[in-house]
């Protein structure tokens, strides 16, 4: 494989705002994209992450604050920089191909204004286009592509830039599941053997958290965290990042005690006279009201005769191909879903729940509303 020679760039965004009229974007967005590393903003519709890479791209003029990428300011009070002098590449959600080229032409578009020459130029493309697995399309068009093949060419152009960023904007949104995995695994190798440095979007927590070096999640134009995606997953900033990034239930906690520097016991109204282990958020209190959130990883079934555990009561199960994935009503109001385990319980069968302390966490629930 070719190596690449490219120097992927650095990215520094200080203070970010974007409004539009009297709707604030993004307000005051920080954050440092380290060379080589791939980053994923996520969050929910409305969150500001697509304004942010707008900006970052240059398609968007923050209203205030600095994009710095590669040691260049590109957006700040002295004026910004347009896309095509930021040494970056782009893959868009709706591939955003040319239809009257072939796939080779494609691809091979953004070196048109390179000092390459011809032949050098030709053996980048066929490289690409065999490391990206598209070689036997080449002289087809858009038009006669899948969605997934159209997203491979999307991703062959940007990585034949020989640019130091690439930006994806939700490139998997439009995708069935199988080929979103595929090339989820796919946009995550290639990516990272050019070396460049990635900016990636999505909504999708199970993406972003395969995908990452470091995740930022986006509420209401705000970056609430930023962190390695294990940081996130096993120590969440608040009740809305815990759950956003999934959690197979949450219970108000009628009384708290400390066990421990990082370990709380918590009772809850469906198992009274039981305390069950927690994680003592080291982020966010839980002096207001208390709840606890639980991962899925954090949850075990037993038999109805084991002697420890949470009663419940099995409500739904399904097959995922690894085992199963239950629904567990816990209390008159109160379910844990995707509860996993290798052996299938039926519906009605009464279980025992089991909670692993280090995916539990106890904190306000309403610690970050307005």
């Amino acid at each position: 494989m070719t190596q690449s020679l490219r120097q992927p760039s650095r990215v520094q965004i200080t203070d970010l705002r974007k409004d539009y009229g009297t709707k604030v974007a993004l307000s005051g967005v920080s954050l440092v994209v380290e060379p080589g590393t791939f980053t994923v903003l996520l969050g929910p519709s409305g969150s500001g992450k697509t304004t942010l890479l707008r900006c970052l791209a240059g398609i968007e003029q923050p209203t205030s604050g600095t994009i710095t990428i590669a040691d260049k300011v590109v957006a700040g009070p002295a004026g910004n920089v347009g896309p095509e002098r930021r040494n970056l590449s782009m893959v868009f959600q709706d591939y955003a191909l040319w239809p009257h080229l072939t796939v080779r032409r494609n691809i091979a578009f953004p070196l048109k204004s390179s000092t390459l020459s011809k032949v050098e130029r030709a053996s980048r493309v066929g490289d690409m286009l065999e490391r990206v697995g598209i070689a036997h399309l080449a002289d087809r068009y858009p038009n006669e592509l899948s969605g997934g093949e159209q997203q491979r060419v999307a991703l062959a152009r940007a990585l034949c830039a020989h640019v130091g960023l690439v930006l994806f904007d939700e490139p998997l949104s439009n995708l069935d599941a199988d080929r979103r995995d595929q090339l989820r695994i796919e946009i995550a190798t290639l990516t990272r053997d050019a070396g460049v440095t990635a900016v990636y979007i999505t909504h999708d927590q199970s993406e972003a958290f395969a995908l990452a070096d470091r995740v930022g999640v986006l509420r209401n134009g705000e970056l609430v965290q930023y962190t390695r995606p294990e940081k996130i997953y096993r120590h969440p900033k608040s009740a809305f990042v815990a759950r956003f990034t999934g959690v197979a239930g949450e219970f108000p906690v009628t009384r708290v005690r400390e066990v421990g520097e990082k370990r709380v016991e918590v009772q809850l109204p469906f198992a009274p006279h039981m305390f069950i282990e927690a994680t003592k958020s080291e982020n966010s209190p839980y002096d207001k009201d208390p709840h606890l959130f639980v991962r899925a990883a954090g949850v075990t079934l037993h038999a109805a005769t084991s002697p420890e555990g949470a009663s419940g009561v099995i409500r739904d199960v399904a097959y995922n191909g690894r085992g199963y994935e239950h629904v567990v009503e816990v209390g008159a109001k109160e379910s844990l879903t995707k509860v996993y385990s290798a052996d299938r319980f039926e519906r009605g069968d009464c279980v025992k729940v089991l909670f692993d302390p280090v995916s539990c966490f106890v904190m306000n629930a309403q610690e970050e509303e307005v």
